[in-house]
Order: C-alpha cells, then structure tokens, then sequence
C-alpha cells in the first residue's frame, strides 16, 4: 500500500480547499475554476522560446525546463490549477520503448505492436518496473513545480490504456485506428494483454506524479471516440479502470506516523475522451463511491445535456469550443456564459476548453477568459 508523505498539498492542506480540488469532488466553489488542457506550452511565446533550444521529449525529461513550462501559464494567465508538461508517451519512452515525436506528425514507434509475440516482447522487455528506475526526472520535476505553487494544485496527467494501445499498434498516429480495433476483434487474448501493460505503465506514471505532490490527475483517451459504447464497455474499460487503481489506493500518511490515519485520500480523478458524447455513461461507470471522478465533456455536447444523461451526478469539465478562441470578443463572451450556464446543472462544473489549446491562439485571450469566469 502506497501512502502520501505527509508533507503533500493534500495532506497539510495546501490545495486540499482550493477551487478546483473541491469542484472535482463535487463540492461547488464560490467561484467556477479554470484551466485549460495543453496550456503548459502550446501558444506561449515564452514556452517556444525554450523550445527552439530543446527537442520536446527533451524538455519533458529535463527537471528544470518541465518545471518552468508548467508554471508559465499559472503565471501569465492566473488559471486555478497547473497541468504538468510531459506526454502521453513519456512513460513507454522511460520503459525503453523506442519512440520519437516527429514534428507534424506526433509519436512515431520503430516497431510497431502487433502479435502475440509483440506484446509478450514488450511486456518481457519495458515493464513497470524498469519504468519505476526512471523516473526521477517527473518526480524532481513534480517537485520543483508544487514548490513554486502553494495553494494551486499540480494536475498531473496519463494517456489512457487504450490511446497508447492505438498509437503501438498504428506505429504512429492515424485517422481511424483500423489496425488496432481490428486486434481487437481479431484476436481479444493478445489485445487484452497489450491493454494490460499499457495500464500498469498509465498507472505507475500517474502514481509517480501524485506521489511527488500533484493533487489531482487527468486519464486522458485521445483515441475513443473511435469506439462503439459496447466495445469500450467490454474490451477498453477494465483498462482504464485498473490504470486508475493504484490511484484509488493512495493513503494518507504511514500510519506509524504521528498525527495521521491510513484513510483514503480520495485522490481527485479526471477522465476525458475525445469524441465520446456517445461514451459518457461508460466513462461515468469507471468512478465508484468514494472514487473522486470528473469527466471532461467535449465542445460537441452541451454540458446540461452531459449532466442530465449523468443523472446530474457527476462533476464536470469543459468545454468551450477551442473555435472560438480566435472569434471576436462579444461571441467569445457570450458562448463562454453560454458554456458556464449551462455546467450550472452538473453537481460542480471545471471551466476548460473541449479540447487543448490551439498553437495559434493568442495568450491574451486565455487570460480574457479567465478574468470573465472568475469574475461572474
């Protein structure tokens, strides 16, 4: 069993009563946090200053560098939360896994996963432990960052079994994951255990992230919505559910220490899926009493609609439209109350985008929307 120092910000209180931590256990604020997925990067022209001297896996892996990338959006924009900069194929890179990010076109893997042998390759060779020993750089980094950001809690964040399970079968990116729905069906022994080990790498590096003093995490499937609800519900879900159950088991303090019971800390969870309006009941099912769980909603499905489906249950995050982020100001502010009205149904509502930041968008407009949310 894994236990938090006590040291943590959840543990002596640093972020244990800050917006955002209490929206995604569905306690509502007094005023609707905000962050938005794929600030720590992205647009800033600070952050593509220190990216034209370093490779993108390089930066990730560097303490000092992923430290200030996370925190120059907390900085310039004065969002609720801070995401930590890395990426979905960190941890099978630290596993040993030969990857690369190439540049307009995204992960790309020398040899791609596609037998039995494959996967039994993979699981001899990259497993969860050779992912542990590497790791110091995300823990050093982690640290760094929550130093620097008292009461503003660190997100810290995993691809989803079944994203990373698409990207090895694939060799890379691709428009409809044919290849690996078809292992799927093809041969569901192989995939499952395929599926497996990439969940217990989702789930050490999600770990590694809280234990060094991120307060909540984000399970993020880029992947899908390229699913039916029946294929997610029986060859994805079990996944991603035991990518998150090393989460589920985090304690407080050792209980040999003074002053501290070995309770659950009830880490905050969020799961969000990209074009899953038709999944949402089924990433809803990966949460359980006393399992923190938020879903990010995409801009595709207005948030009341998500929260009626979720029997006004579930606390939710999203989901403007990135579009707008480059239409004229009276729309932006508009769709934005239009957004924030609407998340009123759900128990607790995050303000973000329903996807990442665009490259192109102008900082300045992020910090707009800010100041409209908090201010309202």
């Amino acid at each position: 069993m894994n236990f938090l120092p006590a040291q943590h910000p959840l543990v002596d209180g640093r972020t244990s009563s800050a917006p955002l931590i209490r929206a995604l256990r569905g306690d509502r604020p007094e005023r609707t946090p905000v962050w938005f997925m794929r600030q720590a990067g992205r647009s800033l022209p600070e952050y593509r200053e220190i990216r034209a001297a370093h490779r993108m896996l390089d930066a990730c892996l560097d303490p000092g560098l992923a430290s200030e990338i996370t925190l120059q959006p907390v900085r310039r924009h004065g969002v609720d939360a801070a995401v930590f900069f890395s990426d979905i194929v960190v941890p099978l890179l630290l596993a040993g896994v030969d990857v690369d990010l190439v540049a307009g076109r995204g992960p790309v893997f020398a040899q791609p996963v596609r037998t039995a042998e494959d996967v039994r390759r993979c699981r001899a060779e990259y497993g969860p432990e050779r992912l542990r020993a590497a790791l110091d750089p995300v823990r050093e980094a982690v640290a760094l960052t929550v130093a620097e950001l008292g009461g503003t809690p660190l997100i810290g964040f995993a691809g989803a079994p079944f994203t990373l399970a698409a990207y090895l079968v694939e060799g890379g990116p691709s428009r409809d994951h044919l290849r690996a729905r078809t292992l799927m069906h093809a041969d569901p022994g192989t995939w499952g255990e395929l599926l497996d080990w990439a969940a217990e790498l989702s789930g050490v590096f999600l770990e590694a992230q809280l234990e060094a003093g991120a307060s909540a995490v984000q399970l993020f499937d880029s992947w899908a919505g390229s699913l039916s609800a029946a294929d997610y519900r029986t060859s994805v879900a079990p996944a991603s559910r035991a990518a998150l159950r090393g989460v589920r088991a985090l304690r407080y303090a050792d209980p040999e220490a003074e002053g501290y019971a070995a309770g659950p800390i009830g880490v905050p969870v969020i799961h969000f899926a990209v074009g899953s309006g038709h999944l949402l009941e089924e990433l809803a099912a990966l949460g359980a009493p006393g399992e923190p769980l938020a879903l990010g909603v995409d801009w595709r499905t207005p948030l009341d609609e998500a929260s009626r489906r979720l029997g006004d249950a579930v606390p939710l995050q999203g989901n403007l439209d990135p579009a707008l982020l480059g239409a004229p100001d009276a729309v932006l502010a508009a769709q934005l109350d239009a957004v924030l009205r609407r998340g009123e149904r759900a128990p607790a509502h995050v303000l973000n985008l329903g996807h990442g930041v665009p490259p192109e968008t102008d900082p300045d407009v992020l910090g707009r929307i800010v100041d409209l949310a908090h201010a309202r």
